[in-house]
């Protein structure tokens, strides 16, 4: 669908915003209405107030809420059932001593937040973080404290990866927009990347840690092995560290070949309408990927002595307690596409592209502006690459660094202050048994540190080099 021209002028719209985010707030943390309820509630009161067409707004809901769900349902479920594999059959944690050894238990969620850096090269911010999930609960439980400390890395690594490295759709858009050389996005945002997590993330997650205490969700902490047999991962015992990584990689590998496919089509060098082209293609779609990594799990677990039954009642266990989770995700969504199709979105990104700034300041500003205003980061970043596309057209002689340095400038501002109209910020609360008031202290400040050091590193690309 397309946004409808606004129905009132900018500043009218974007104070509808605004009471529409503070009546989810009061309705979420004073009144304690369930977030699914209220971000439902919120989002058709905010298409009427705007004057969105009655026989539309279904249409309207359904935009937000579906599109979030095809994207996000079928991850979680994948993700959620290869973690309860993982956790079962001793592989987490395998994989948690392994690391821990060779990082030292000092540097647990250093180790975490790497890890979660290297898989989160092609694997999109929700499924990096639900494979991941297992991991990072076997290590809370281990070494105890608050779960920030280790969760905050890892998902703050997906996060940062999905916002700035190619293959993610959102800078590979921006860099196409700008005429940015993927190449270079790909070789320049790697070290901003490793810049803006190591201080904007895992420095933050150690000082707001130990001030927010988060303890292990029930659904999570009650989930471990309830015997000593599934405690020691079925009659032969866990699987070993390379067994467990190959596992993880295996998604990895698939969703890179339909990377390389992808690029090496668009560049001539192979026919992409050839079959086994579009065979790769397939494999490497996120959700085919991990639905064959989780088929290859089970069959490592009846390998291993579990019985079919066994593994069946597992995994039916383990979708019951994520139906939240998907449907106030979908709702987060639901609210983000109203804003989005009722021209709140666009009103703000105009009203920022008249202020004048300078060209760099204004990609941040007007990526941040839409970030606040619709939710979505990969949207946010793509909106905001077509605005500033023409300025950067008329400014010409721009070289390779400072488009990509623009592009590292979108990202950040599509990253910073996420809230309750985006579909990550319920997604983490949610996974990591946060109540709202404790995601925006945590999450929301983390984005917020991550976005403005990745926008320091992009001045200092655009005004040094």
């Amino acid at each position: 669908m397309e946004p409808m021209d606004p129905a009132y002028s900018t500043g009218i719209m974007l104070l509808v915003a605004a009471i529409a985010v503070a009546v989810l707030l009061v309705l979420i943390l004073a009144l304690k209405l369930h977030a699914f309820i209220s971000l439902v509630l919120v989002s058709i009161l905010t298409a009427i107030a705007v004057q969105v067409p009655v026989s539309k707004i279904p249409d309207v809901l359904m935009y937000g809420f579906s599109d979030t769900l095809a994207s996000v349902a079928l991850l979680v479920a994948f993700g959620v059932m290869l973690g309860r594999i993982l956790e079962v059959s001793g592989g987490a944690q395998t994989l948690a001593d392994t690391m821990i050894s060779r990082f030292g238990e000092h540097r647990a969620p250093f180790a975490l937040g790497v890890a979660s850096l290297l898989f989160g090269f092609p694997i999109f911010f929700d499924a990096g973080l639900v494979v991941f999930l297992p991991i990072i609960m076997t290590v809370a439980r281990r070494f105890g404290g608050s779960l920030l400390y280790y969760a905050l890395p890892a998902a703050g690594a997906f996060a940062v990866m999905h916002a700035i490295v190619p293959p993610h759709p959102g800078p590979v858009a921006a860099a196409q927009f700008l005429g940015a050389d993927i190449g270079y996005t790909l070789l320049i945002g790697l070290p901003v990347v490793a810049i803006s997590w190591y201080v904007g993330v895992y420095l933050f997650s150690r000082v707001i840690s130990p001030r927010v205490f988060v303890g292990i969700p029930d659904f999570l902490a009650s989930g471990g092995a309830s015997t000593a047999d599934e405690a020691a991962g079925g009659t032969q015992g866990p699987p070993s560290f390379g067994a467990v990584s190959g596992l993880l990689l295996l998604p990895l590998v698939l969703i890179s070949m339909d990377t390389v496919t992808s690029t090496l089509s668009e560049a001539g060098v192979i026919d992409g309408d050839a079959t086994w082209v579009s065979a790769l293609s397939l494999l490497g779609q996120t959700y085919v990927a991990l639905m064959i990594t989780v088929l290859v799990a089970i069959w490592m677990l009846i390998v291993r002595g579990r019985g079919r039954a066994e593994v069946e009642q597992l995994l039916n266990d383990s979708l019951g307690p994520i139906c939240a989770i998907i449907l106030i995700t979908g709702a987060g969504g639901m609210f983000g596409g109203v804003l989005e199709l009722s021209g709140i979105g666009g009103s703000l990104a105009d009203s920022l592209d008249a202020l004048g700034l300078p060209l760099i300041i204004a990609a941040f500003v007007i990526a941040a502006g839409i970030r606040v205003a619709q939710g979505s980061a990969t949207v946010a970043l793509v909106t905001a690459s077509g605005i500033i596309a023409p300025a950067v057209e008329a400014t010409g002689g721009l070289n390779q660094v400072e488009l990509v340095a623009l592009v590292i400038a979108i990202a950040a501002g599509a990253t910073v202050l996420s809230h309750v109209n985006d579909s990550g910020f319920w997604l983490v609360s949610r996974f990591f048994g946060m109540d709202e008031k404790t995601t925006l202290k945590a999450w929301t400040v983390q984005e917020t540190t991550l976005g403005l050091v990745a926008f320091l590193c992009g001045l200092v690309l655009w005004y040094v080099f």
